[in-house]
């Protein structure tokens, strides 16, 4: 395509970045070939040692140089590429150099020192006039453009379409580089069947003959090279350079190698298989759309073509195809196969249909410059879901102006518009109807606020005045989840542990470690990875991966994940998620103490909560494991990882655990508090040791001293345990200390000690010795 356009080409990065997409940068591309000359090679002479010989070449006008070289196809009379002193390379200046006693002028080039091509194998070898530049060739800019501002606009994977947005915001003139007259007339040769029109909205094609397979002349591999396009030959070249031009993936296929006269596209059949051109073979399933023969799959629609129905040297008979899959069906496709290419990536855009037959007509144009002779034989097969334009959207002026925040006329906002290619028709004063173009009308515009973003962009958005919107200030509503949620983090933050995230999948590995079954796991239709296949029941095993990792680096660390779990598998009803958090306290040289430390920490997060003994999962340690009840409810579980568990990862120390049930803990936090008076007296404390079997829980005891105290009872807290001499084995001691007071008065000594004696007493009359 061609623009006429006065500004330079480095005054664009700044246009296209504030009104098109991002722009990364412009910088110059071929600058060598306003120096790179053709020359005549007229005398060669081996030099002593190795390879290398002493050429004589001429560049025109009787001018002679000598260069050194030792390319394999080196010839006297051919026309090759001279570089001369001087010139720079890539990031290298090309001198005078002596080489074996010669003094070498400069060098001769192969394509891939001429960045053309990756051939660096042989010298270019030219059908040039000596002294004059290599055909075709001049030094051009290169536009970089960054791929994720492109998402919602197909028009823009194309040269074309960029084209297009720099003649509108640089005042320049855009010349459509397809002429439709190229496409011939009549009777297709062949037909095409499309199954399902959801799947392919149009495919078109055409026969043609007196192919010549070749390399593609310099300009064209030149054009496919600097945009990151291997050449490969002049037929596929023209493909890849329409693809990156309209942009149109095309494919072409041998005619001979064809089984029939019928194109089909159809689902693949379940377990059809194609080896495809990258030299894999693929086993579709019926989710998969294929372009087939007579015979079968030649192609998966969209993605990449069958190695079959490739061309080769010796093609002279071609089928060109330019179709439009659906987007998503290409997608999921390319996604499962590990495929993603250059034209996958298009069509997952939801590329234009209108432009299948424009594609062809460009192809027919290039393929009579690169193959001449090349005739097509009947008409184009096209076959096309039936269509309707898109619905004219209607578009009030004082809409877009209240918008923006400026004041822009009819007759502006008019002319931007069609300047981009929309129609547009002023249906009464202020109003117009806005016909939305084609290439624009796939997921892109559709409602009269993406017209405002058309206009507004064109002026440009430093143009309009910042202003605060003249709205309602309303304050939203209330998220008790969101405000509770920060609460944790708060918490578990101040607590010394670090917040991690993980994905919301796990494998089948990950699974297993756990004795979870894969089965009741969600499995993700189109995962984004090959080892995330499932939804995550439990935060747990990801966890353990961070644990792993973290391992290779620290001693010991602390971290919690706040996370959503996926319950039930999908059958008969949705999923439904619940929102955990799970911290772990891990120590290469920790001790039981550990297990106590994310206690302490558990009742940080959870005032009040208490544990109990439970029967230990096949991941948790059989006798540190426990549940966690707060108010009423078991909330989670607190435990240690099993030392086996562990072992198998290669990691040595202790890992302890809790994870807590975020939905039901909050659930509980909301129960209203009530008010209770500071105590106006003072209290009296005494410690009391509770001598008892090793296994008793410490909760268990602290049970029935709170019991037996009874409303004397202000707090109690335990101190600690101990176990050895002079105790019996199998004995311990348990010491708490007890604050008991009223609330009226203060105790007196009587009180105090009759309060003492019977907890004493009763705890005795139950059969506990206390040493007090």
């Amino acid at each position: 395509m061609v623009i006429d356009l006065a500004a330079k080409p480095i005054d664009l990065e700044h246009l296209i970045t504030t009104k098109t997409a991002e722009c990364e940068g412009i910088e110059p591309w071929g600058e060598h070939f306003a120096r790179v000359t053709a020359v005549r090679v007229l005398s060669i002479e081996p030099l002593a040692k190795g390879k290398n010989k002493r050429v004589v070449v001429e560049s025109g006008g009787g001018a002679k140089h000598v260069v050194v070289c030792g390319a394999p196809n080196l010839r006297t009379n051919m026309i090759a590429a001279w570089v001369p002193p001087g010139t720079m390379l890539g990031d290298k200046q090309i001198g005078i150099a002596t080489i074996e006693g010669v003094e070498s002028e400069g060098m001769l080039a192969s394509g891939g020192e001429l960045g053309l091509n990756r051939d660096h194998t042989g010298l270019l070898d030219l059908d040039a006039t000596p002294g004059e530049g290599l055909p075709g060739l001049a030094p051009d800019w290169i536009i970089e453009i960054d791929n994720k501002s492109l998402t919602h606009r197909p028009d823009l994977w194309g040269h074309y379409g960029m084209a297009r947005e720099v003649a509108v915001i640089a005042a320049g003139k855009l010349i459509d580089p397809v002429k439709p007259g190229n496409l011939p007339q009549g009777a297709p040769k062949l037909s095409v069947e499309i199954e399902d029109y959801a799947l392919c909205a149009r495919y078109s094609a055409l026969v043609l003959d007196n192919v010549t397979v070749r390399p593609s002349p310099l300009w064209l591999q030149a054009r496919l090279q600097s945009i990151g396009i291997n050449p490969i030959n002049n037929v596929v070249d023209v493909t890849n350079y329409i693809l990156a031009e309209l942009p149109q993936p095309m494919h072409a296929f041998d005619a001979d190698r064809l089984r029939g006269g019928t194109i089909f596209v159809r689902p693949a059949t379940d377990n059809e298989t194609i080896n495809a051109l990258n030299g894999e073979t693929y086993r579709l399933t019926p989710e998969d759309l294929v372009i087939a023969d007579g015979g079968g799959a030649i192609a998966i629609a969209g993605v990449i073509g069958g190695a079959e129905s490739a061309i080769s040297e010796t093609t002279t008979r071609i089928v060109l195809e330019s179709a439009n899959f659906h987007a998503s069906k290409v997608r999921s496709t390319s996604v499962r196969f590990k495929l993603r290419t250059d034209a996958s990536i298009r069509f997952e855009k939801s590329l234009d249909p209108e432009n299948t037959v424009r594609g062809l007509a460009r192809a027919m144009e290039l393929l009579e410059l690169v193959s001449p002779g090349v005739r097509a034989v009947g008409g184009v097969a096209d076959n096309r879901a039936p269509s309707k334009p898109p619905e004219p959207i209607d578009l009030p002026v004082s809409f877009v102006t209240r918008k923006l925040g400026k004041d822009l006329s009819n007759t502006r906002i008019r002319a931007i518009l069609e300047s981009l290619g929309f129609g547009v028709q002023q249906t009464s004063p202020g109003n117009l109807m806005v016909e939305v173009p084609s290439w624009r009308a796939t997921k892109d515009v559709s409602l009269k606020d993406d017209l405002v973003e058309e206009v507004g962009r064109i002026v440009g958005y430093g143009e309009i005045a910042p202003a605060a919107p003249l709205l309602p200030v309303v304050a939203p509503p209330a998220n008790p989840m969101r405000t509770y949620l920060r609460q944790v983090r708060a918490q578990l933050s101040a607590q010394g542990l670090t917040e991690i995230y993980n994905y919301s999948f796990v494998n089948e590995a990950q699974l297993q470690r756990f004795g979870m079954s894969v089965e009741d796991h969600l499995k993700v239709a189109n995962p984004i990875a090959s080892e995330l296949t499932h939804m995550r029941k439990s935060l747990l095993p990801g966890v353990f991966d961070n644990i792993v990792s973290n391992t290779r680096h620290l001693r010991d660390f602390r971290f919690f994940e706040i996370g959503r779990e996926i319950q039930g598998n999908g059958g008969g009803s949705l999923p439904r998620e619940e929102t955990h958090v799970v911290g772990v306290i891990y120590g290469m040289h920790a001790d039981e103490q550990d297990f106590f430390e994310l206690k302490r920490v558990t009742e940080c997060l959870l005032p009040g909560a208490r544990l109990s003994p439970a029967a230990a999962k096949a991941y948790e340690h059989p006798v540190r494991t426990a549940e966690i009840e707060w108010r009423g409810r078991v909330v989670g579980r607190l435990f240690e990882l099993h030392p086996l568990l562990l072992q198998e990862a290669g990691i040595e120390g202790r890992a302890s655990v809790f994870d807590v049930n975020l939905d039901s803990t909050q659930a509980l936090a909301d129960r209203p508090v009530k008010y209770k008076a500071i105590r106006r007296y003072p209290t009296s404390g005494f410690d009391l040791s509770v001598v008892t079997e090793l296994h008793q829980t410490v909760g268990v005891i602290q049970d029935k001293l709170a019991s037996l105290a009874g409303e004397d009872l202000v707090c109690i807290e335990f101190v600690r345990q101990y176990a050895g001499a002079p105790l019996e084995e199998g004995q311990k001691s348990v010491s708490f200390r007890l604050e008991v007071g009223a609330a009226d008065h203060t105790l007196t000594n009587e009180e105090f000690g009759e309060i003492r004696g019977r907890i004493i007493e009763r705890m005795q009359a139950q059969g506990y010795e206390l040493r007090v």
